[in-house]
């Protein structure tokens, strides 16, 4: 078989990453306080970006003979994105927090798509996951930004 363990990351990301649409959306949708005018039309660009890569993700497992999860079922037993229920106490500020840390499992996962490609050589994949990675990057810096701190990649 071909592109096992590359396989195996991007279905991974499948996972995760409508996880990470599940967790903006709870952002978006309970959000209060300063900034809203700005913070909340950000968070649907937000969403945009990580359904565009949930989309591309999903099409390249297929294109290479993968099957990528398909139900809510499936995200919530193989995502490693925690998910609470929301509500209106948990101030902005710790939302993007969470927010942070959620984009700093993907910039992990998708390193370990970067290494599964270049050893199994899809250049393909591995140019997804590279542009998948650098988004996350810069979005981390920007919304540590917001938050007063430095970006901390290497976090």
């Amino acid at each position: 078989m071909k592109y096992v363990k590359t396989k195996a990351v991007l279905n991974q990301a499948v996972a995760d990453l409508s996880a990470l649409s599940a967790l903006i959306h709870q952002i978006h949708w309970y959000m209060r306080g300063a900034n809203f005018l700005k913070l909340h039309p950000k968070m649907d660009t937000y969403m945009d970006e990580v359904n565009e890569q949930l989309d591309e993700i999903s099409e390249r497992l297929i294109t290479i003979d993968g099957s990528p999860y398909s139900t809510l079922a499936e995200f919530a037993e193989h995502t490693k994105i925690k998910l609470e229920k929301a509500d209106w106490t948990t101030p902005t500020e710790k939302r993007f927090e969470e927010l942070v840390a959620a984009m700093r499992y993907m910039t992990s996962l998708y390193q370990e798509g970067l290494d599964a490609s270049d050893e199994e050589g899809d250049d393909v994949t591995n140019g997804i996951f590279a542009d998948g990675k650098g988004y996350f990057e810069k979005t981390i810096w920007m919304l540590q930004a917001e938050l007063g701190l430095a970006p901390n990649i290497d976090a």
